[in-house]
């Protein structure tokens, strides 16, 4: 292989955010980061996804020194990586138990912004200091109607609420240090189904959309460094591509909300995404249109998807300057976000945040 193609080939791996159940490398995930990869999503089980909650045989076994010591350990083998968890607000919490807790949904309408930042930056440092440097969240979707996927994971109905407990959960996560990415822009008010399991689109006007979508402009005017494009269509933006991989949604994140960060994707496998084609063929889709970083399930498939991703460039489906682009963006994350930093302030796991209205 030739330095030229050797150099396609790290760019399709520095773009892939695979999800690994546990903190174990397994022979085909260390291949993968030996061959470029510069990401990884400590995910959770079905299970817990759907319960919300971490299992007790993980409580158990995991602890904040033993997951500090194999994340640094994972990090001195193949370099600066993206560590990236759910952390979400009265959802998903990925570290239960390991980080100091944030408050519920229904508590963070009652705190002010301050108190809000103020317990998202003790989560944030604290992860940092274990190495994990991105949360997945806040999700700002505002579901008016009916939503089972983000069902008991959102922040309310009012989107100048959910803008501001957003914004505030940013800030004090980046104060932290860690990355956060809001989250499934443009916004799922009203879906039928759950994408992950079904194909199933958002079926509302272009200027309700936009109007739900509110919450993404004070989340971006707060700094957020990076936005995940949800795994459905939206039909009044584009009637065929998941707006993961479509280039007018993505585009307009970019030009109408004035978004120069990273773009993430959500699930690239899941069926309301692949709608029937191929995992490369979406992957490939995706950065095309703008995506830099693509989260998909971990797996014996990652090399022949990197390979098919370099391919892509190779027969011009993908432009070189593209992929490239993306994967610089992630690397220089990757380099300026490694975790393992040391907590600043000692009041972060004794203080609890003060009910402020």
């Amino acid at each position: 292989m030739n330095a030229l193609n050797s150099e396609i080939l790290r760019n399709a791996h520095a773009v892939l955010l695979p999800a690994i159940s546990d903190l174990a490398i397994e022979p085909r995930l260390g291949e993968f980061l030996r061959g470029g990869g510069q990401a990884i999503l400590l995910g959770e089980t079905r299970e817990e996804y759907l319960a919300r909650k971490m299992s007790p045989r993980r409580r158990a076994e995991e602890g904040r020194d033993g997951m500090k010591e194999s994340l640094r350990g994972i990090q001195d083998r193949y370099g600066p990586l993206l560590v990236a968890v759910d952390q979400e607000l009265g959802g998903i919490k990925r570290l239960e138990g390991l980080v100091p807790d944030l408050p519920s949904a229904a508590d963070a309408a009652r705190l002010s912004d301050q108190a809000i930042e103020d317990s998202a930056f003790a989560c944030g440092a604290a992860a940092k200091a274990i190495g994990v440097s991105m949360f997945l969240a806040p999700i700002l979707d505002v579901v008016t109607g009916s939503n089972p996927w983000l069902k008991g994971r959102t922040l309310g109905t009012n989107r100048d609420e959910v803008g501001r407990i957003g914004a505030a959960y940013i800030r004090g996560v980046q104060k932290g240090g860690v990355v956060a990415v809001a989250k499934h822009f443009p916004g799922y008010s009203d879906l039928g189904g759950d994408p992950a399991i079904t194909d199933v689109a958002l079926e509302l006007d272009e200027a309700t959309v936009w109007e739900r979508a509110t919450p993404f402009a004070k989340a971006i005017e707060a700094g957020v460094k990076a936005v995940m494009m949800g795994p459905a269509r939206v039909k009044a933006l584009d009637e065929h591509n998941g707006v993961l991989a479509s280039p007018t949604a993505i585009g307009a994140l970019k030009r109408k909300f004035k978004f120069s960060g990273v773009v993430v994707t959500d699930d690239i496998d899941a069926p309301a995404t692949l709608r029937g084609g191929s995992l490369d063929d979406i992957a490939v889709r995706a950065v095309a249109a703008g995506a830099d970083l693509l989260l998909l399930a971990g797996g014996d498939h990652l090399p022949e998807l990197c390979a098919k991703i370099a391919e892509a460039v190779h027969n011009g489906r993908l432009s070189a300057e593209r992929l490239l682009e993306a994967a610089s963006r992630i690397r220089s994350m990757a380099a300026s976000h490694q975790g393992g930093g040391i907590l600043s302030s000692p009041r972060q796991w004794t203080s609890e945040p003060e009910l402020r209205p």
